[in-house]
Parts: C-alpha cells; structure tokens; sequence
C-alpha cells in the first residue's frame, strides 16, 4: 500500500535540463565546417585524389606535343689510325653537328590522341569532385555519429540519476513501511541495467571519437552540439525526379563515363585512321668536318642543309586495321552501355536517398510527439505513484521510455542532416558550402 510521498524531484529535472539541448559548449569545440577543413588537408584518400588530379592535368598537357614540332640536336667525333706496310701509319678523323626538325602536317591518329588528351581534364575533374563529395559525407557522418554517441552516453547518465532517485525513494518508503519491497528491488534492477547501458554507451563515445580524430587529424575534435530549437529544412526541390535531372546532368560518376565513352569513340576515330596518310614537314642541316681521310691528308668541311616533305599511305597491314576498327566499336558500345547502366543506378540510388531524408523527417515529427506524450505520461505516473494508484514499476518504465524517445529523436535529426547530404551526393551536386546551413545551426 503506498501512501503519499513526494520524491525529491530537483534531481530528475536537473538531468533532463543536462539531456536537452542547450548545454554548455567547449570553448575548444569544433564546427562542421571547422573539422572539413581540417580533414581536407590531413585525409590521406582525399589527398591521394588530388595528387592524382593534377598527375591527369600534366598528362593532358602531354597530349599537345603531338601536334607541335620536334627538334633534335647530336653532335659526333670519331678517329682513326690507319698501318698500311710499307707506308708510314695515317691517322685522321671527322667530327659532326646535325640539328633536324620536324613539324606534323597530317596525323589523322595525333589529332584524335590530342583530344583524348583534352578529356583527362574533364575526368580529373570529375574524380576530384567525387573524392570531395566522399570526404564531406565521411567527416559529417563521423561528426553527427560523434555527437549522437554524446547524447545518448548524456541521456544515459540522466536516466541513471533519475532512476537513482526512484530507488532512493523506494528505500525510504519500505523503511517507514508505506511499500514492499518489491518496489526496492525493481529499482535496483533497472538502476544496475542503466549502470550497464552507461559502460556501453561510454566505450561507444569513445571509439566515435577515435574514428573522429583519425579522419580530421586530430587527437581531441570536440564536435559542437545542435541549438535548440532544432528546425529541419524541408527538402527543396520536393520532388524525387527533379532530383534524378540534376544527377543526370551533374553527377561526377556520371561524367567520367560521358568522357570514357567520348575517349572510346576517339579511339575508333583513330583506328579508322589506319587508312589514311600521313604528311610531315622535314628539315635538317648537318656540318662534318674531316680532318683527312684514308685517302687524302688534307682538311675538309661539308655542310649540308634538306627541307622536304615525308608522306606515308599504309596499303595493306595483313587486315590488322579492318579488325582494330571493330575491337574499338565494340568497346565503344561498351563505354555507352556502361553509362546507360550507371545512369540507371544513379537514378533508382538518388530515389532511395530522397524517400529516406522525407521518411526521416516525419519520423522526426512522430518523435517529437512522442517525446512530449512521454513526457507526460512520465509526469502521471509519478503523480499516481505518489498518491499510491501507480507502483514503481510504471515510474521506472515511464522514465525509460522518455529517455529512450530522446535518443532517438536526436539520432533522427542527425541522420536526417547526413541524410540530405547524402541525398545531394547522390544527385552529384554536393559542395563544401553545402556545409553553411547545417554550421548555422550548432550551438555557438
């Protein structure tokens, strides 16, 4: 039988107010955009990424020398000693300078290979921007994976103050007799379940951080915390196929196949070019000075200058031609095949990312709800449990509830940020001032 007992309450409202948003920030806490920064100049895939884009940005630049003139400089001396018996030995020598040039006129294969050169600039490019896109959604999900570890480890350490309540209540109505103790045991038993759930939620804490740490580089990235209140954005544009338009356009996977196949289809061009001549323009001057011969004991000097044309027609390669145009037609129909499927892909994932960023957002909403109905029936049952119509069971259960529901609106709201990240990676649009709207909303 219970009877009117009114539980010291400071102690449980302290540890909502500690649960909630609001709570002191760190002076050395980190923002998102802080941590990106950080994690651009120190991730190691990032920077593998960039050394490979300006690696393909030489590499295109290489691409000109096919078109632009050739010269070569060599330079030569030679001596010899020549025994004709009865004679007396001869020696002389020669030494030569040649410099040649030479310019192409008509290379059908040097063209094409010039403008396959072009397109690495494009794929550079593109790779680029998906490495990017990757190091945002890494650092935000191990930003938000991070801060959600931190509020369930601080919605845990409520529910065990709060619990350590009841059971202190508990104790001093079985003292003075107004309860059983039943009500001492169920408390104890929740409060060595919570004590449990603290230990894992420290050591999950802890392996976020680390995960954290090594992205960004750093040995004690504090993440700051949302402001409360906290208001999502509603997802612009809000339909799915506006979405799907921009990946088509814009998405970086998408836009090195565009280029695979362009660099295909230039790959038949010049295969069909094996049936075409060439033209170059030549020209060299040489000097050879001899300082006599086998023959003679006198000096002489010789130079000689030649300007020409060099033309080339192939007339038969044993078919070897005929057959490399149909090795690049079929890898050709395979580049376009490839972006067709990609294509696709990208579609039905960008979908699935926007149906999850809209299915999070009202999960969001019905968790809210829920928190205050929680919320509620928390503050009834310890009503009901002071004027003895609830036991201790219900206040303990009430209380589980409510703290439960708190952490999964606040790991709702985060996966819903990364979310819409995602969704904007999927679509091939995400940048790094994506990161803006999310930073203004972290508690300062």
């Amino acid at each position: 039988m219970h009877r009117l007992f009114t539980p010291r309450l400071p102690v449980l409202t302290m540890a909502l107010a500690v649960a909630g948003f609001g709570a002191a920030v760190p002076a050395s806490a980190q923002s998102l955009q802080d941590l990106y920064t950080a994690a651009r100049g120190y991730d190691a895939s990032y920077q593998s990424a960039k050394s490979l884009f300006e690696a393909n940005q030489a590499k295109a630049e290489q691409a000109k020398a096919l078109l632009l003139p050739s010269a070569n400089f060599a330079l030569g001396a030679s001596r010899s000693n020549q025994e004709v018996l009865p004679n007396p030995d001869r020696s002389y020598g020669a030494q030569t300078a040649t410099i040649s040039a030479s310019q192409p006129l008509y290379r059908p294969v040097n063209k094409a290979s010039h403008e396959q050169g072009m397109k690495q600039v494009e794929l550079a490019q593109a790779q680029l921007q998906s490495a990017e896109q990757d190091l945002i959604v890494r650092v935000s999900q191990a930003y938000f994976d991070a801060l959600a570890s931190t509020d369930s480890l601080t919605f845990v350490k409520a529910q065990k103050a709060a619990v350590a309540e009841q059971l202190a209540s508990a104790k001093r109505n079985f003292e003075v007799g107004t309860s059983t103790i039943t009500d001492t045991r169920e408390a104890q038993a929740r409060f060595d379940l919570v004590v449990a759930q603290e230990l894992a939620a420290e050591n999950d804490l802890r392996v976020k951080s680390i995960a954290l740490n090594q992205l960004v580089g750093m040995s004690n990235a504090s993440p700051k915390p949302l402001a409360a209140p906290v208001v999502l954005a509603p997802l612009e544009p809000a339909n799915p196929e506006a979405w799907v338009q921009q990946a088509d356009a814009q998405h970086p996977a998408l836009t090195q196949l565009k280029v695979a196949l362009n660099v295909a289809e230039l790959e038949t061009t010049k295969a069909q070019a094996g049936h075409q001549p060439t033209l170059d323009l030549t020209g060299s001057y040489s000097a050879v000075n001899n300082n006599g011969t086998n023959q003679a004991l006198g000096d002489s000097r010789v130079n000689v200058a030649t300007v020409g044309l060099s033309f080339n027609l192939p007339l038969f390669s044993g078919f070897a031609t005929q057959n490399r145009i149909k090795e690049t037609l079929a890898l050709e129909d395979k580049a376009r095949t490839d972006l067709e499927a990609s294509r696709r892909t990208i579609a039905q994932v960008t979908r699935t990312a926007f149906f999850g960023v809209q299915s999070g957002q009202a999960q969001v909403k019905a968790l809210e709800a829920a928190e205050a109905s929680s919320q509620s029936a928390l503050e009834a049952n310890k009503l009901g449990y002071q004027v003895g119509v609830r036991i201790n069971i219900d206040v303990l259960n009430s209380q589980s509830q409510l703290f439960s529901t708190k952490a999964s609106l606040s790991k709702a709201r985060y996966d819903v940020l990364v979310g819409g990240l995602k969704l904007k990676q999927a679509a091939g649009t995400l940048k790094a001032d994506d990161l803006a709207p999310i930073n203004s909303q972290l508690a300062p």
